[in-house]
């Protein structure tokens, strides 16, 4: 029997662990990275939230007194409002809208492959971008009013940006733009995923298409539903450079949402301890949506 070379044996240990290590190695800095600058700068937040930090951080704890301002500011009802509007109508009509396309495109149309990242570009745009884009479209002066004018429809009138009742439907329509096409895709996922088998066992025992949609293929899509729900609600509760680049947030304060209160009370009135409750505010909120999602879904995993 041949005897074993101590070498070889070490060499073999040592790539072995390294093969172990460089792993953990390589991703160490980022995570590093990660854990400082957000969930270190997640704890700094909370702890300014009860301190009396004006235009820079102070260590003057003031217990709940923050929250206590917060909830009694007249700008931040009406920004939660704002946010419950806007919210409300972007889930629900992207979710229909996303719904829509997916089912017209799952019906194996010609031309899907054109449609498909026609559907799903303006997802590919920053929130900047279509604001701004969405800002000209919508402005009197220059946007679809002043073209209808143009066309000889004088009496043609579109000024929702320029109206404080309804700015805030402006946002609906530039964000429901922006991410019906990615709904689509969650959907046409979902319908994509559906075995044909059990279709087609339906439909031999006579089910119509309504019946098939409402019993069998609505609700095979519960993932994608909550997936939607929950990215779209994030979305919403975070909604700040769409929000500043179509209105920046009025006229007055008309479409002020939680974020824009967040800056505007954090970096220009000087009372970061109120804006770092709000943001604590809004970070519980998104926590409330996103921890039974998870909990959901890895108890499926299991």
């Amino acid at each position: 029997m041949a005897a074993t070379d101590p070498m070889l044996d070490s060499g073999a240990d040592f790539r072995t662990r390294l093969q172990t290590w460089l792993p953990k190695i390589v991703l160490a800095p980022s995570f590093a990275i990660m854990v400082i600058f957000v969930y270190g700068f997640i704890a700094f937040t909370v702890y300014l939230s009860f301190t009396g930090s004006r235009m820079l951080p102070s260590f003057d704890l003031v217990g709940w007194q923050n929250y206590d301002r917060l909830f009694r500011i007249r700008e931040w009802d009406i920004a939660v409002s704002n946010l419950f509007v806007f919210a409300s109508l972007y889930i629900v009509i992207s979710t229909i809208i996303g719904l829509t396309l997916a089912i017209f495109l799952d019906q194996k149309i010609r031309g899907e492959g054109i449609l498909r990242p026609i559907f799903l570009y303006p997802m590919a745009l920053s929130f900047i971008v279509t604001g701004t884009a969405w800002k000209w479209f919508l402005d009197p002066g220059i946007g679809i009013e002043h073209s209808m004018h143009l066309w000889g429809f004088e009496n043609f009138e579109f000024d929702w940006i320029k109206d404080r009742d309804m700015a805030v439907y402006t946002i609906v329509i530039a964000a429901v733009w922006q991410s019906s096409g990615f709904v689509m895709a969650m959907f046409l996922a979902g319908l994509r995923g559906i075995d044909n088998e059990i279709l087609k066992a339906a439909q031999m025992d006579g089910a119509s298409n309504f019946q098939m949609y409402r019993r069998i293929i609505l609700p095979q899509l519960r993932p994608a539903f909550l997936s939607a729900f929950v990215i779209l609600s994030h979305l919403a509760i975070k909604s700040y450079d769409l929000v500043i680049a179509l209105t920046g947030g009025g006229p007055g304060n008309a479409t002020a949402m939680p974020a824009t209160f967040m800056y505007s009370y954090t970096f220009t009135r000087d009372q970061m301890g109120i804006g770092a409750a709000s943001a604590v505010i809004m970070l519980m909120t998104i926590a409330a949506i996103m921890v039974p999602y998870l909990y959901a879904e890895l108890r499926e995993k299991k």
